[in-house]
């Protein structure tokens, strides 16, 4: 079996563009202020789309535990219905590994290292894998698609790909 070593790049909304988009306090953002001036709104920073074939929206909260690097990469998933939104809550970094296309392919995956700040949503269609903290049991918000249909597609990866993230 052949191993691909993917490096984590930071995460950043130009880099994560073709998978969906990045939720951080940016000064990009549109910022609003509201509450007679006491606050500072950072205004629709992500597109949620749960409609189709008359899902919902849901807002749940996942616990995830924690990776050990390197970490191997078997099954990735995707939802055809609706995009699905993470906001970590724990204040642990995170891997978010990901990749576009019809069919699941090992070359066209890419790996980022987001920071606790850092929330993403994932596009309808984007093979992802599920949330990958790497320094504690972290909790997430994800707000995604309920309803009829098959909204959770997955496949097993046809070799090993292994996730290295080097420290300095």
């Amino acid at each position: 079996m052949t191993t691909l070593l993917l490096q984590p790049e930071p995460l950043s909304a130009q880099a994560f563009a073709p998978y969906g988009e990045v939720i951080e306090l940016s000064a990009d953002n549109e910022i609003r202020t509201i509450n007679e001036g006491n606050c500072d709104r950072h205004h629709d920073l992500a597109s949620l789309d749960t409609r189709l074939e008359g899902g919902s929206t849901a807002i749940s909260i996942f616990v995830s535990k924690p990776v050990n690097l390197p970490f191997r990469i078997e099954t990735m998933e995707r939802h055809p219905l609706g995009s699905q939104l993470f906001l970590p809550r724990s204040g642990h970094p995170y891997l978010v590994v990901v990749a576009v296309g019809d069919d699941l392919e090992a070359a066209n995956i890419r790996a980022f290292i987001a920071s606790p700040l850092q929330g993403v949503n994932y596009f309808r269609n984007t093979w992802h894998h599920y949330c990958l903290p790497l320094e504690g049991e972290s909790e997430f918000f994800v707000v995604d698609r309920v309803g009829s249909g098959n909204n959770c597609q997955e496949q097993t990866l046809p070799r090993d790909i292994t996730v290295l993230l080097e420290r300095h």
